[in-house]
């Protein structure tokens, strides 16, 4: 099996972390704090919008099971890509959408992405493209969290998951016919 990686950031990480780790083809999830200034922030720190670190998480997949066009797309519909640091009742910069990368395929990949996304809105596209600068796992208790607090608040509605874990089910169906 593959491995490849990517980090997306779309409002608070509790809700897109659950629905990436729906996704059939992602092997693992993990949240933290990428792309700030210094190291090791802590969630207090993070919210303090000081050192410029976005919620964020850490997305493995393996490629021959899904594409990470795939992944974008899956993205955009759990976000509002027009919107400006803010997702849902989540707003400061610790909440900015963006999509951090690791490879130059992926950068070219995303930017492609995000060029067709914008032919669908007349407002400007306001997620980040960068390449991965820094990312620290967050605190234990952020890990798995609507896991572990399954009526915990999430900004993401509950149908986006129900979609998420249907299309696995579906793929998992194709594949076993």
């Amino acid at each position: 099996m593959r491995r490849h990686d990517i980090y997306f950031a779309g409002g608070c990480f509790w809700g897109v972390e659950k629905y990436f780790s729906l996704i059939s083809g992602v092997v693992s999830t993990r949240v933290g704090y990428a792309n700030g200034s210094g190291t090791a922030p802590t969630y207090e720190e993070v919210c303090e919008n000081t050192r410029g670190f976005v919620e964020c998480v850490h997305v493995i997949f393996d490629p021959e099971q899904v594409t990470l066009r795939h992944l974008l797309n899956m993205f955009f519909a759990i976000i509002d890509p027009t919107s400006i640091n803010k997702q849902g009742n989540d707003e400061g910069l610790q909440y900015r959408s963006g999509i951090y990368y690791t490879t130059n395929i992926d950068c070219f990949i995303i930017h492609e992405t995000l060029n067709e996304l914008q032919k669908q809105y007349e407002a400007a596209i306001a997620v980040e493209a960068l390449p991965l600068q820094s990312f620290y796992l967050a605190e234990e208790y952020h890990q798995k969290y609507l896991d572990k607090n399954p009526n915990g608040y999430c900004h993401i509605p509950q149908f986006h998951f129900e979609q998420a874990k249907n299309r696995c089910a579906l793929k998992k169906k194709q594949k076993e016919e």
